[in-house]
Formats: structure tokens, sequence, C-alpha cells
């Protein structure tokens, strides 16, 4: 008779943190070009970046995970394209939940960015160009430190918000045991077997980990509004 906590659920727990570390790094890379590209531009092409961006905010979980699915599947154009290069398909893989987490989660990393770039102001930069410093030495020696908030808020809802996804990564990547079954499907799983100790244990988790996340912004945005003027 296994525990409340198997070997099967660790394995779900594991390949979780991996994933979201995974996608919390990819993002923050993706993310914060994007974010200050939209603080500062003034190009007509800036509310269809931003729109496609806020998107998988109001998509259905579901929807979003079958166009990905279709995407990299074997007639999709990113599965032809990974299939020429000898990679198969990512449909159904931990590659590929990669890939639908980082889609999936891109508003979460990219728009507490863009708040805090946006929150700078141009001055900060502009008195960096007086002192002849070139725009790429003013962004990561003024405009990134001062966007600190942002890219910790960022890191906290990316990391937080791809451990709780289902739906994008059941129908990206399916619910295979040690390669795409996360915590949130290893709950289903129980569920639909009807073993209720083990999804109860599970769920709690998830409750004390949500909760430890709400906390951590709330005490996140409390220091920041005791050092900001």
């Amino acid at each position: 008779m296994s525990g409340p906590i198997d070997q099967g659920a660790w394995q779900a727990i594991g390949l979780t943190l991996q994933l979201a570390a995974l996608t919390t790094i990819i993002l923050l890379l993706l993310a914060t070009p994007v974010a200050w590209w939209l603080s500062q531009t003034h190009s007509r092409w800036r509310g269809v970046v931003s729109a496609l961006v806020a998107m998988p905010l109001v998509l259905p979980p579901t929807v979003l995970g079958f166009y990905l699915l279709v995407l990299l599947g074997p007639q999709g154009w990113v599965g032809q394209l990974t299939q020429a290069l000898g990679l198969g398909v990512l449909s159904f893989s931990f590659s590929g939940l990669v890939f639908g987490s980082v889609v999936f989660s891109l508003p979460f990393a990219v728009q507490p960015i863009q708040y805090a770039f946006e929150a700078i102001g141009r001055r900060p930069m502009e008195v960096a160009a007086t002192l002849r410093a070139r725009p790429i030495d003013a962004f990561f020696s003024v405009a990134l430190p001062l966007a600190k908030p942002g890219l910790l808020t960022a890191t906290v809802l990316t990391f937080s918000h791809t451990v709780g996804e289902f739906g994008v990564a059941l129908m990206v990547g399916g619910n295979i045991p040690g390669q795409t079954r996360v915590v949130s499907t290893q709950i289903y799983g129980h569920v639909e077997a009807m073993e209720y100790t083990q999804a109860h244990w599970l769920a709690a988790g998830m409750v004390m980990f949500s909760f430890l996340v709400l906390l951590s912004l709330t005490r996140l945005k409390t220091r920041v509004d005791r050092v900001m003027p």
C-alpha cells in the first residue's frame, strides 16, 4: 500500500519544479527585451504586440493548448522544422511542455517588467546619455537595476503560474509518467482513479504554495513602497 505521497508524486513534483525553473529562466531572457521595447516604443505595432503578449490571459488554456499541439505536431510548421532538424516532434515531450509553458506564461513575465520600466520614466536614461553612456550600457547599468522589483515579481509569478498550469500541460504534454506528468496532471490522475487521499495531499500542497506566493508578493510590494519615495 503506497503512502499519501508515493514515488510517482515525488517524480511529478520534481518534474514540475524543473519545468517551472526552466520556463522562468527562458522567459526572463525573452520577456525583458520585449518589455523594454513595449515601454519605450511609439510604433503603431505596439498595440498589436501588446495584445498578442496578453492573449494567454483571456484564451481558455485548452484552446491555446490545442493550437500549440497542432503547431508542434507533424503537420505544424514548428513540427516540420524540428523534424527537418532531426529532433522529431515536440508534442507529448518535456521539450514541448517547456514550449507551451513559455507561451502560456508570457504575459506574467512581460507585463510586470514592462510596468517597472514605464515607472522609471525617461529621465534616468537621459541623464545617462548626457554622461556619454551608450544605450546598451545605460540599459544594463541604469534601467535593469531600477526595474528590479518588476523582475522579481515576474520571476515569482512566472514560476508559480507554471507550477499551477493544467490545461496547456495536459494538451501539449499529455500525462506521461516521468516525462510530462506534472503535479496538476498527477492530481487529475488521482481523482480519476478515485485516490482522494493522494489527491488531497498534493492539492493541499498547491494551496499552501499559492498562499506563500501571494504572501511573498505582498511583502515585496511593501518593501518597494518603503524604498520608493
